[in-house]
């Protein structure tokens, strides 16, 4: 799923439909169609096939003066085809409403710790190379990758070229998926696939670690050393080396944890919710490990609490920031983190979650932001969705009425602004 930006510092979060929710530069990645779905029938044609063809003759000019040789160009579309169930698929993206904690039982599940354990053990040296030369842990690497593809079981299977022609042609966002079709048509010009091979999501995520065309130009690599960087085949070594080169250059920082679950003193001031303070003021403040062991200093670390302050309570690091470069979610960060770690042999979240909640329905959440913006709290608009203007609106609402402000979601929070 090439990129979803959201801003996600709660406890009920908003998820795209799928895991791996982002590609590597934040654009709206979708989940990768299942291989049996790339053999489905094609829609019976319809006048926008008609209207495809004329546009891909269009494009033809645009793309040669990008750079694509005539004889690329020909070879990509020779078998591309305009695909409404992309374009269905595209416009129907819902929201879903889900806990957190539902979240990260999927991506950090029992299943998907054994698998990545035994994973490491299979391409070990590959992620010890892989971590010796770019400075990531291997563990951190595979969590990525189980996030994105199962360890490499679900790559996608939808022919890329003619699944961004088709988003591009269709014109929602078609300047974007045309940049990508770009992008993808130089992958195709510089020999390091075929456009038999060049498959992923239907939005055009591709391979081991799910990099959109642009992300694979500007970042992956070519591990193995036989001249292609590889991101589709069976041996993952270029797309896990593609991965750790891609937080290696947005900073990542070998040695130090993305963040450590802590323990909150009680009477917490509640402006701490959110802050970004030195580990001498949090020691200060009282906080300690979930193990009640003193707090280690690497550097300033931020306040998280996905379910307030009633829920795990997190502080974060630069390492954090890094994780969310690749996917613009607290919520995946979070779940990246804490499958490292469990791969490396950490044990669970020692806080439980307030599994009692339940997420807003869109209509709440509307009217959450209708009695917000009506108090004084401006959301910035009444849509359903919490973005930062509704996010920023919750916690200075919480502020005023005495209360923690965490940006927790809840019906109780609703409840309290219906009161008045």
């Amino acid at each position: 799923m090439a990129a979803r930006a959201a801003a996600f510092g709660l406890s009920l979060i908003l998820l795209p439909g799928c895991l791996g929710a982002g590609s590597v530069d934040r654009s709206v990645r979708p989940e990768p169609r299942p291989p049996a779905a790339a053999a489905a029938v094609p829609a019976a044609p319809t006048p926008a096939h008609a209207g495809f063809a004329a546009w891909v003759e269009g494009f033809r000019p645009r793309a040669l003066r990008a750079g694509i040789g005539a004889a690329t160009f020909a070879r990509a579309f020779a078998g591309a085809a305009y695909d409404p169930a992309i374009v269905a698929r595209d416009r129907r993206q819902p929201e879903f409403t889900r806990a957190i904690w539902d979240y990260l039982d999927s991506a950090v599940s029992e299943a998907r710790i054994a698998n990545g354990r035994a994973a490491i053990a299979r391409h070990g040296a590959t992620l010890d190379a892989v971590a010796a030369r770019l400075g990531v842990e291997r563990e951190v690497v595979a969590a990525i990758w189980g996030l994105e593809s199962g360890y490499g079981s679900t790559r996608g299977a939808t022919p890329v070229i003619g699944a961004l022609a088709t988003l591009a042609f269709d014109g929602r966002r078609g300047a974007f998926f045309e940049e990508q079709l770009v992008a993808a048509l130089r992958i195709l010009e510089a020999g390091d696939v075929t456009p038999e091979r060049m498959t992923g999501s239907w939005a055009g995520a591709m391979g081991h670690t799910q990099f959109i065309p642009t992300s694979y130009l500007a970042y992956a690599v070519d591990f193995g050393g036989d001249g292609r960087r590889d991101i589709w085949g069976e041996d993952p070594a270029d797309a896990l080396a593609s991965a750790a080169n891609y937080l290696a250059r947005h900073g990542w920082k070998r040695g130090e944890p993305w963040g450590l679950e802590v323990r909150l003193p009680a009477g917490l001031e509640p402006r701490a919710a959110g802050s970004r303070r030195s580990i001498a003021d949090w020691r200060a403040a009282g906080l300690l490990r979930a193990d009640g062991g003193a707090l280690p200093d690497h550097g300033p670390a931020a306040l998280f609490l996905p379910a307030g302050m009633r829920g795990p309570a997190f502080l974060t690091f630069d390492n954090f920031r890094v994780i969310k470069r690749y996917n613009n979610a607290d919520s995946y960060a979070l779940a990246v983190g804490h499958l490292a770690d469990r791969l490396a042999g950490a044990g669970a979240l020692r806080a439980p979650w307030p599994r009692g909640d339940r997420p807003l329905t869109e209509d709440e959440r509307m009217e959450l932001q209708r009695r917000l913006t009506a108090a004084g709290f401006d959301t910035g608009g009444i849509d359903g969705r919490i973005g930062p203007a509704t996010l920023a609106a919750i916690r200075a609402f919480q502020t005023a009425a005495g209360l923690a402000p965490d940006g927790y979601v809840s019906l109780d929070l609703l409840a309290r602004l219906r009161r008045g």
